[in-house]
């Protein structure tokens, strides 16, 4: 049996990387001297955003995408500078545990996700009974979970088309789970509209993301900066070794 690559993961950096099409130079409107980040124009408060984001030693990351073939893709993401991450991923009902630390990867997914991707392999009936509703730790040289848990990786993937970044405007403020945030609105020529939250009041963090419109819209949330991300290792009764289980041709 060869390692598999985990369905529904790669909607991680998918999403995250259409996060910032929006961020760039543009005009300063709503800059009353009375508003936040009044003497900023958009280009200068996505800078900070992106710059204190990165800073910032964890982060929680939850959001929703639809990707081209029509499939949504949830996750519910915390990670931190050293790459402990814990959290889910779901692709149409395809969903996966995630535990990553020490430098070892953890999944326990459903039926559905296993069923998805052990498809058309030989003796996948057998190995189904084994990973049933076990962790299942990934081969560390396994390229398909490489950067999985990179915090810096994905929040450089937000900022990786600058060109892609003109015409922001600023907007009014408004709320994101109780906390202020100032909104930065463009619309894109493919009609759909992208909106950034960046909090007003402590560092600018990067708030929410969303993408409406168009054949990819999204969502994103982010929150819990700064809090410890501690995920534990499974037990070696809830362990599986999908190295060792594909070296025994099982």
């Amino acid at each position: 049996m060869r390692t598999t690559k985990l369905s529904g993961v790669i909607g991680i950096t998918v999403l995250s990387a259409a996060l910032l099409t929006g961020c760039g130079d543009g005009d300063d409107g709503g800059g009353g001297s009375d508003k936040p980040f009044a003497k900023d124009s958009a280009d200068r408060i996505a800078a900070k955003a992106v710059a204190a984001t990165k800073g910032a030693d964890s982060m929680r990351l939850k959001g929703d995408m639809k990707q081209p073939d029509g499939k949504s893709v949830s996750l519910d993401l915390a990670v931190d500078q050293e790459k402990n991450c814990q959290g889910t991923v779901d692709t149409a009902g395809s969903k996966a545990e995630l535990r990553h630390t020490n430098g070892t990867l953890y999944v326990r997914g459903n039926e559905q996700y296993w069923k998805t991707a052990l498809k058309n392999r030989p003796g996948s009936d057998k190995v189904l009974a084994k990973v049933a509703d076990k962790w299942v730790k990934m081969p560390a040289d396994d390229a398909s979970t490489s950067g999985m848990c990179d915090k810096q990786g994905l929040v450089a993937s937000m900022d990786e088309d600058k060109s892609s970044r003109k015409g922001l405007k600023k907007g009014d403020t408004t709320s994101v789970d109780g906390k202020e945030a100032i909104m930065l609105t463009k619309k894109a020529s493919g009609g759909e509209t992208h909106t950034l939250y960046v909090a007003t009041e402590g560092k600018p963090y990067i708030l929410r993301s969303s993408v409406k419109g168009g054949d990819k819209p999204n969502e994103a949330t982010f929150s819990d900066y700064n809090k410890p991300v501690s995920p534990k290792a499974p037990g070696k009764g809830e362990t599986v070794d999908l190295k060792e289980l594909a070296a025994s041709g099982q």
